[in-house]
């Protein structure tokens, strides 16, 4: 699957484990992203990482014109609606 700006991803490795996240910019290499969840990295800081400790959902959302707790509610959604279907 190819990664592309503004598909929501999982953190399956570090400190933020098991955190959703989206992808805000791709480096030119396609090694690195720079991802954003509102909240401990915000839009105006987004974290680095590498795209090997990530798991790509398939969601793509529109992040053109979306603030920090937009971009919380829609991550806290799709976390709530993985949760429910895995039960």
């Amino acid at each position: 699957m190819e990664i592309v700006k503004g598909m929501v991803v999982k953190a399956i490795a570090g400190r933020d484990k098991g955190i959703y996240f989206v992808v805000t910019e791709i480096s030119d290499d396609r090694k690195y992203v720079l991802i954003s969840d509102g909240r401990t990295r915000k839009l105006s800081g987004p974290k680095k990482k590498s795209i090997k400790h990530l798991k790509m959902t398939g969601t793509v959302i529109d992040i053109n014109d979306i603030t920090n707790k937009k971009l919380k509610m829609v991550l806290k959604n799709i976390d709530c609606s993985v949760n429910e279907s895995e039960v």
